[in-house]
C-alpha cells in the first residue's frame, strides 16, 4: 500500500516531540537529583572511638535518649540531661566536673517529682538583671514542667509548669540586647506545626504570653534553635522541616524577635533535625543536626556542618559536613548539645544506638577541633585535585596518629586531649553567642 506523506511527516514530528518531551523531563529530573544530591564533601571521624564518651549506656530494656548540655562558666563544670525511652519520662542528669570526659549521675538528688515529666528536658543558665544565676530544665509534659537551681546546680527545686501547650519544650533560648532572655518551641494546632516564641525579663522565673512567629504552608517548621550573628546585629532561626519533603526552614530578626523574616529554606547541608550549634575560636559557625538531607551519603546519621554565618545568610553550601557519630538504628538519634571548650576543642553530645547488637540507644559525645576537620579535609582536596579518589579513606591515618586510648569510668577517650588551663572564652548557654 502507497504511503501518505503527509501522514508520514505527521509521524516523524509526533515522535520528534514526544522525544523531545522525554529528554527535557528526563533533564528536569537529573537537574533535580543535581539539586538535592550531596554538594559538600564528609570528613568522617565516626570511627574515632578514643573520642567517644558514654555518658549514659542503654541496655536491652533501657532507652536512653534526646540529651541536651550545659557548660558552665569555669570551662569545665557540664550538666546533661536526657529522658528515657523515645519521648519517655525526665529524671535524669549527670554533672562532669572535667569538660565531659567523665561523669557523675546526679538523678538522687533532683526533686522526685521531675520524674514525673516527659518529653526531651532540656537545661539552660540564665542571669537576670540582678546578676542572679539560675539553671533551668524543662520539659514538654505536662504543659511545660520545670525544676532550678540557684546554687550551681548543687540542689534543685520543682517549680510551677509554665502552662504552655506544645509538642517539644524550648529548644533555644537566647539572650536579648537589653539582657532578657527569649524561648522558642514548638506545638500542635490541628494538623499544622508552629514555632511560638516567648520572653522572661526575671531570669526565668515568669514568661510572657506565647505568641506564633512561624507557620509554613505545606511544611511543618518546629525545634527552632536561635542565635545572634557575629556581628550582633541579627538572629538567625534555623527549623526542622518535619515533612522531610525538602529541606530545612530558617527566618532572621533584625529587631530582637519582635518579628521575623518569612521563613526559607537552608542550604542543603543544614537540612536535618534539631540542629544546635557553636561559633568555633576562628569565627566559623559548627552545627550539629540528625542529617535529613536528600541524597546524603550520611542521611540519618549524626552530622555537624562547618560554613560562616555569612554561607548561611546567603544560602551557600558551606566548606564541608563531619560524620560525628554512625547510627545503627536508623533516624533514631541526633538531639544534640554543643559545647565549645576554652582550648577550642567542640564537645558534641547525642543519643545514639551506638553497636549493632541488642543494646539500645545510649547518651554518648565524641570531641574534636576544626583545626583537626580541616587538615582531613584540606588532605582529601589535595588527592581529589590529582585525580585520587579518597577510596583509601584519608581518616585512617587519623586513626593511627590518634594517640594512646584510655578507659575512664565513663567511656573510652583520648589521653592527647589536653583539659583547659583557665575558663576564658567558654560557651556558657545553649543560645549561641559569636566569639569574643
Amino acid at each position: 500500500m502507497k504511503k501518505n506523506p503527509t501522514v508520514k511527516g505527521w509521524l516523524v514530528t509526533l515522535v520528534g516531540l514526544g522525544i523531545a518531551a522525554i529528554s527535557q523531563a528526563a533533564d528536569e529530573g537529573a537537574n533535580n537529583v543535581r539539586v538535592e544530591s550531596e554538594d559538600l564533601p564528609v570528613v568522617d571521624i565516626s570511627r574515632l572511638t578514643q573520642r567517644h564518651v558514654i555518658v549514659a549506656a542503654g541496655t536491652e530494656k533501657v532507652y536512653q535518649g534526646h540529651p541536651t548540655t550545659l557548660l558552665m562558666p569555669d570551662g569545665k563544670t557540664m550538666f546533661c540531661v536526657w529522658s528515657l525511652g523515645h519521648g519517655g519520662p525526665a529524671g535524669s542528669m549527670a554533672r562532669s566536673d572535667d569538660t565531659g570526659l567523665t561523669w557523675k549521675r546526679l538523678d538522687d538528688a533532683l526533686p522526685p517529682g521531675f520524674k514525673k515529666h516527659r518529653n526531651c528536658p532540656s537545661i539552660y543558665r540564665m542571669v537576670d538583671s540582678q546578676g542572679k544565676e539560675r539553671l533551668w530544665v524543662f520539659s514538654a509534659q505536662p504543659l511545660m514542667p520545670r525544676i532550678v537551681s540557684e546554687d550551681g546546680g548543687k540542689t534543685w527545686k520543682e517549680m510551677k509548669s509554665l502552662g504552655f501547650e506544645n509538642v517539644m519544650t524550648f529548644s533555644s533560648v537566647v539572650r536579648l540586647k537589653d539582657g532578657s532572655h527569649l524561648g522558642l518551641y514548638h506545638r500542635q494546632t490541628g494538623s499544622a506545626l508552629q514555632v511560638m516564641q516567648t520572653r522572661t525579663t526575671d531570669g526565668g522565673l515568669s514568661w510572657s504570653e506565647p505568641r506564633m512567629v512561624a507557620e509554613v504552608e505545606g511544611k511543618a517548621p518546629c525545634e527552632p534553635f536561635a542565635f545572634r550573628s557575629p556581628d550582633g546585629k541579627e538572629l538567625c532561626c534555623l527549623m526542622r522541616e518535619n515533612t522531610h519533603q525538602g529541606r530545612s526552614l530558617m527566618m532572621f530578626s533584625t529587631d530582637e524577635g519582635q518579628t521575623w523574616s518569612t521563613p526559607k529554606d537552608t542550604p542543603w547541608g543544614l537540612t536535618g533535625d534539631r540542629h544546635m550549634g557553636v561559633y568555633a575560636p576562628d569565627g566559623r559557625l559548627v552545627i550539629a543536626f540528625r542529617d535529613k538531607a536528600q541524597g546524603s551519603s550520611t542521611r540519618d546519621h549524626f552530622v555537624a556542618w562547618v560554613g560562616t554565618y555569612d554561607d548561611l545568610r546567603n544560602c551557600r553550601p558551606g566548606q564541608y559536613r563531619i560524620k560525628l557519630l554512625h547510627s545503627n538504628a536508623g533516624g533514631d538519634c541526633g538531639y544534640p548539645g554543643m559545647d565549645l571548650l576554652p582550648d577550642g576543642t567542640i564537645v558534641a553530645t547525642t543519643y545514639i544506638k551506638y553497636r549493632p547488637d541488642k543494646q539500645k540507644q545510649s547518651v554518648v559525645s565524641t570531641r574534636f577541633t576544626l583545626k583537626e576537620t580541616d587538615e582531613v579535609q584540606q588532605a582529601r582536596a589535595a588527592d581529589e585535585s590529582l585525580g585520587i579518589k579518597p577510596q583509601c579513606r584519608i581518616e585512617e591515618w587519623w586513626l593511627e596518629a590518634d594517640g594512646q586510648e584510655s578507659h575512664g569510668s565513663a567511656g573510652r577517650i583520648s589521653t592527647r586531649q589536653a583539659l583547659p588551663a583557665d575558663g576564658s572564652g567558654h560557651q556558657v548557654q545553649r543560645g549561641l553567642s559569636p566569639p569574643a
